[in-house]
C-alpha cells in the first residue's frame, strides 16, 4: 500500500484554469462544461446500440438542460460577495 501511494503521488495532477476552481461562479462553471460533455458524448455515441434505445426526447431534454443551464450562466453570473 505504501508502494502504492507514493506512485500516485509521483503522478501529475491535472490543473484546472483558477475560472474552474477558485474564482466566484467556478462551480456554475465546472457544471456547465460536464453538461455540455455529457451532451456531446451522447450525441457522438448515439449510433452505438444501448444508446439507440434511448428516445429523442431524452436527448433534446438534454440539450436544453445544457442551453439553459448557459444561458442562466451568461446572463445571471456569479458576483463576489
Amino acid at each position: 500500500m505504501p508502494l502504492l501511494r507514493r506512485t500516485l503521488a509521483r503522478l501529475p495532477r491535472p490543473v484546472l484554469p483558477a475560472a474552474l476552481t477558485t474564482l466566484p461562479g467556478a462551480g456554475q462553471r465546472l457544471r456547465l462544461l460536464r453538461l455540455w460533455a455529457a451532451a456531446a458524448v451522447l450525441l457522438l455515441l448515439r449510433s452505438l446500440w444501448p444508446l439507440r434505445l434511448l428516445p429523442g426526447w431524452v436527448v433534446g431534454l438534454l440539450l436544453v438542460w445544457a442551453l439553459l443551464e448557459t444561458l442562466r450562466w451568461l446572463w445571471w453570473p456569479r458576483r463576489w460577495r
